[in-house]
């Protein structure tokens, strides 16, 4: 059991350069910008004591500052967001960072607690992420190779990360869900700042997948399930479908 209720800190890593849409980290949502949708629905988070964005790129910094002084300039150099977030755990003292993705403007605050839960429970926990529960009658939306899928063992701790329909249904009678990962990462600092030393490995470099070189290494990542409804950012066809739920939430303006 835990000694101490963990220190925690959440970093947004928002970079400008997207292969698939260059600035989304500063596309209009309903009247804001995405990274300060992610932020705020962040900030309602009860288990952070800090939150910050870290981005490489003047413009998305000026447009952070105007809504929370906690922006941080991180190298241009990183080649993940988990890299990005390495260098804030460096300057700072937390004990826990949470990685929330500069594209995820759904995240539910909920999500983000989940993600601290398992290290508030046991001190063993090195690495967290989360899923959701997906019926096999539910699970076109699961098709696409955008879409990562885990599987887990008893304890809860991923077996693998995979883009493809795992597990396989050879036994369909077998009541068991699909598990749809959802991008939110926490990390013990010390285990972050040695992730990051680590080398790529085969299988993450096939899959697309940083999860898979905590696994090749050895280490457990615990994935905490839930309900969790959230809708990542790659596309403007995804940008629509989010600005359409912040207009009917009534959520739209400057002041949403």
């Amino acid at each position: 059991m835990p000694n101490k209720r963990a220190t925690v800190i959440g970093v947004i890593p928002a970079r400008y350069v997207s292969s698939r849409f260059p600035g989304k980290a500063l596309a209009d949502v309903a009247g804001k910008p995405m990274v300060q949708r992610v932020f705020e629905r962040c900030a309602r988070a009860s288990r952070l004591d800090a939150l910050y964005v870290a981005t490489d790129d003047q413009r998305i910094y000026e447009a952070a500052k105007k809504f929370t002084d906690d922006v941080l300039m991180t190298a241009a150099e990183h080649p993940s967001g988990t890299d990005r977030v390495a260098e804030v755990a460096a300057q700072t003292a937390g004990d826990v960072y949470v990685n929330v993705q500069g594209d995820e403007p759904l995240i539910e605050p909920a999500a983000v607690d989940a993600a601290v839960t398992p290290f508030d429970e046991d001190d063993g926990v090195l690495m967290t992420t989360l899923a959701r529960p997906v019926p096999a009658a539910e699970a076109a939306e699961l098709a696409s190779a955008d879409v990562c899928k885990v599987v887990v063992d008893r304890n809860g701790d991923a077996l693998y990360f995979t883009r493809a329909m795992v597990p396989f249904r050879y036994r369909p009678q077998v009541k068991l869900p699909y598990l749809r990962h959802v991008g939110v990462y926490g990390y013990r600092r010390d285990f972050l700042l040695r992730f990051t030393t680590l080398g790529p490995t085969p299988l993450e470099a096939l899959e697309g997948l940083e999860m898979l070189r905590a696994l090749a290494h050895g280490f457990k990542v615990r994935v905490v399930t839930g309900d969790f409804v959230s809708r990542g950012v790659d596309t403007p066809q995804d940008l629509a479908a989010v600005v359409e739920y912040y207009l009917k939430a009534g959520e739209g303006g400057a002041g949403g």
